[in-house]
């Protein structure tokens, strides 16, 4: 059986787990004047984790987007490549040529998708921050027509949402100067990321194809530090298979920062670093991953260990005294912090003060512990007792 097999199988068995913790909501629009049907993703534990916040996606055309995105971020989640999230699916089933229609001769939204777009910024952007632990990370998901029209909120003066997920798009023909006239100087000035995540596909005629590319290349040409395009191209048999290798392609890249790091993020951004540096690098990592998605992990081991060889390898081990604080800033309870301070000290030969430092750590260990024996070695080895 192939990998795309496997992970189809996957989202079939999650959905049943999920499936029962969705809760339909039906929404009162002042903007659309009717009601309209929210489903809604509660990730697991969240009613454990009282003071836990969660990002918040929005998904566009609920009938054919939203049990793939959540059996994706269930996927991601589990992994341990992206926070879990709380995920509302809006409705458009009968009424989604009004909610997404544009005028042909100028691109502007029309009177009916422009209520829409005021339904999404102004009611249930507002009912979901309002009712649940959101963080500040909201993505947004749309595709065909509902992508065009999620492109739309750039031109917000003040930046809503930091991600969106543009699916097979079918743009209007201004498409271009639509985008020129945003003022985008107000995107480099927030002190926080953006995503915008654009495919093209061999299911697409050939000119949206072309149009799409052009899109991709202005966008990325805009050159905004923290503007991460994601240019993607897919290759598949139909438009549904495009959006189920769409949406985890997307969150790969847009949760990048989460996931633990990697063999090419390593060898990309911190090989070449100094140990100053690395431990920034890995500080900073962390502290953006609580501010965004609201997940304090504390720090992961394997991550330590990442940057570990430049710290003791450069600059004669100098900043480990560094780096054991830093790991304690960010991870109070973790035995680590305490062995590269007391590592530090019997580098210079005080004795006394790195036994102190591995006997904090070892009481913060678990008895049971494998590592624990061979960690009170550096104890004994020293005469502590």
């Amino acid at each position: 059986m192939n990998q795309k097999s496997l992970s189809v199988l996957f989202l079939l068995f999650s959905f049943v787990g999920f499936s029962q913790q969705i809760i339909e909501k039906q929404i009162e629009s002042t903007f659309l004047e009717t009601t309209r049907n929210l489903r809604i993703y509660i990730p697991e534990g969240y009613e454990k984790d009282s003071i836990k916040n969660f990002p918040l996606a929005i998904v566009l055309d609920e009938e054919s987007m939203f049990d793939i995105y959540v059996g994706n971020s269930v996927l991601f989640s589990k992994n341990d490549k992206a926070p879990k999230q709380i995920i509302v699916g809006i409705s458009m089933e009968k009424t989604k040529n009004t909610d997404i229609s544009f005028d042909r001769n100028t691109g502007r939204l029309t009177t009916t998708a422009t209520n829409f777009y005021q339904f999404i910024r102004d009611e249930v952007l507002f009912y979901m921050e309002s009712t649940y632990r959101t963080s500040p990370f909201i993505t947004l998901v749309g595709q065909g027509y509902s992508a065009n029209l999620i492109t739309h909120f750039l031109e917000e003066s003040n930046p809503i949402f930091n991600a969106f997920i543009c699916i097979n798009t079918n743009f209007s023909d201004f498409i271009g100067a639509q985008l020129q006239s945003y003022d985008w100087t107000k995107i480099a000035k927030e002190d926080t990321v953006f995503y915008y995540y654009l495919n093209t596909s061999n299911t697409l005629s050939s000119a949206k194809q072309a149009q799409i590319e052009q899109v991709q290349k202005g966008l990325s040409s805009l050159e905004i530090k923290n503007f991460k395009v994601v240019a993607d191209a897919i290759t598949t048999s139909n438009a549904i298979a495009a959006i189920g290798e769409a949406i985890p392609r997307a969150l790969s890249n847009i949760f990048e920062i989460y996931a633990a790091i990697s063999e090419e993020e390593f060898n990309k951004n911190i090989k070449e670093l100094s140990p100053l540096d690395a431990i920034a690098y890995l500080e900073n990592k962390y502290l953006e991953i609580e501010f965004l998605f609201g997940s304090s992990l504390g720090i992961r081991e394997r991550d330590i260990y990442a940057i570990e060889k430049i710290i003791i390898e450069k600059e004669n081990g100098d900043r480990l005294l560094d780096f054991g604080k830093m790991i304690l800033k960010l991870y109070p309870s973790s035995h680590l912090g305490d062995y590269y301070i007391g590592r530090y000290y019997e580098t210079g030969k005080n004795i006394k003060r790195a036994i102190t430092h591995y006997k904090i750590g070892y009481g913060k260990m678990d008895p049971s512990d494998p590592n624990a024996d061979a960690f009170y070695e550096n104890i004994l080895r020293l005469g502590g007792n």
